[in-house]
């Protein structure tokens, strides 16, 4: 094998697009659920302090992991998309390349 057959990437269909869709949507649907259930965890249980940087520091916190988490669930959810379309595309391309000849 040359160097060239061991770094190439193979060539994306759109069964692969797809698959990589459903994958991304399923972790998605989850971390959405983990996000939820995080944020109702927290509004649950409030915080009881007299020291005022201590309610600041724990809000700050609190915010941050369910930012975090909501992050990665648009970032998740995006990809989705984003290989749907991609799937769509190669199909595309695919029926109009076959036209042509």
């Amino acid at each position: 094998m040359t160097d060239d057959q061991t770094t190439r990437s193979p060539e994306p269909t759109p069964l692969r697009c797809l698959i990589g869709a459903v994958i991304s949507a399923g972790i998605a649907v989850a971390a959405y659920s983990l996000t939820a259930a995080i944020a109702q965890s927290f509004a649950n249980k409030p915080i009881h302090s007299d020291n005022f940087t201590v309610v600041n520091i724990s809000a700050a916190v609190r915010t941050l992991v369910v930012g975090i988490m909501a992050l990665g669930t648009g970032i998740f959810g995006i990809v989705a998309i984003g290989l749907v379309a991609l799937a769509i595309q190669l199909s595309i391309q695919k029926l109009t390349k076959k036209e042509e000849l």
